[in-house]
């Protein structure tokens, strides 16, 4: 396989996940834990992202196809729920709910939000096909090859 194209691929993964913006957010999720603890919630998230990119990299076309949903679909169905969320915090709705909660002092945070969405997000799955058309990678197979 060619060393640029996993290069290319590798990079665009890392700002994708973009694991040191993720730092200060990890670090609000687990605010009072004990460092043992803290340090089996980050692994435990990594872990199961790495697990959820894999499968997904190896079966989500698959899966789209057998679902009948195209990618244009997926992605504008995506883009649909992004924009939603985004009104949801614009107009604090979000906030209004929140404050009628309990928070729960059991609460692991390592596969919801810190594995899924933060690490393995919807812009994760979709780098596994950087870059779409280039020349030099035409007859290279993907690290994540559907």
């Amino acid at each position: 396989m060619d060393s640029g194209f996993l290069i290319t691929s590798f990079v665009t993964l890392f700002v994708v996940i973009d694991p040191l913006g993720l730092i200060p957010l990890f670090i609000a999720l687990t605010r009072g834990m004990a460092p043992d603890h803290r340090r089996a919630v980050g692994l435990r998230a990594c872990g199961i992202a790495a697990i959820l990119l894999t499968l997904f990299g190896l079966f989500g076309q698959k899966l789209l196809d057998f679902v009948g949903i195209s990618m244009p679909a997926f992605r504008i169905a995506g883009g649909i729920l992004l924009f939603l969320t985004a009104l949801d915090m614009l107009f604090e709705r979000r906030t209004q709910r929140r404050e009628g909660q309990m928070p729960d002092a059991d609460h692991d945070p390592s596969v919801f939000p810190l594995a899924m969405p933060l690490i393995a997000g919807p812009g994760a799955p979709a780098a596994k096909r950087w870059p779409p058309c280039a020349p030099r990678c035409a007859n290279a197979k993907s690290v994540w090859a559907s």
